[in-house]
């Protein structure tokens, strides 16, 4: 059977439309979820891009090492930077003047470079100078950022609740972002977890 040129074109865009769109949404145990102020940022992990960064993410939000831990590092329209578990706990041992000197007391993982680009909502490993020093710090972009590409390792992105990321206190530009009474990821698990 032969289809009008008009609806072939039309199936051909939906096609199309579905074959570029989004990635599904990722497995629950591949889920973490970020509770904030105003509720909560759901985050699909990208073991397919890093799976060593992953799995030490997921063991720290599994040791409750990420809960009130703050966005000491928040660059307006570029990033917001949280994970320092050492030193950026509100709780417990927080140190303003160390917050994102640290790490855990996991090893550092050599980098896992993809070709996937930084885009608003990316979720990426912060690192020193080195490009095998990411251990628990990671940031999550508020727009996208090509001078990052290949350099730093993605490990996943926003799938809902960007909102409430772009609502995070931002720091102070002068002193590279660094935030005055900071806001914290309350707690952050797995949607696979119990709660």
């Amino acid at each position: 059977m032969k289809l009008p040129k008009s609806l072939a074109a039309g199936i051909a865009l939906a096609v199309s439309l579905v074959l570029s769109g989004p990635l599904a949404a990722a497995a629950p145990e591949d889920t973490m979820i970020i509770t904030l102020k105003d509720g909560d940022v759901t985050i699909a992990l990208r073991p397919d891009l890093a799976p060593k960064h992953v799995e030490q993410i997921k063991a720290l939000v599994r040791e409750g090492a990420y809960d009130n831990v703050a966005f000491h590092r928040v660059i307006d329209g570029f990033m917001a930077q949280t994970g320092d578990v050492q030193y950026g706990d509100l709780e417990s041992g927080y140190s303003a003047a160390a917050a994102g000197t640290g790490g855990s007391d996991k090893p550092d993982i050599p980098a896992e470079f993809s070709k996937e680009n930084f885009v608003r909502g990316t979720v990426g490993m912060a690192r020193s100078q080195s490009p095998d020093s990411a251990n628990s710090q990671f940031f999550i972009m508020f727009a996208p950022e090509s001078q990052l590409d290949g350099k730093y390792t993605i490990v996943g992105e926003v799938e809902s609740g960007m909102e409430l990321v772009d609502a995070i206190k931002k720091g102070d530009a002068q002193d590279n972002g660094s935030v005055a009474e900071p806001d914290r990821m309350i707690k952050v698990r797995l949607a696979s977890d119990p709660q």
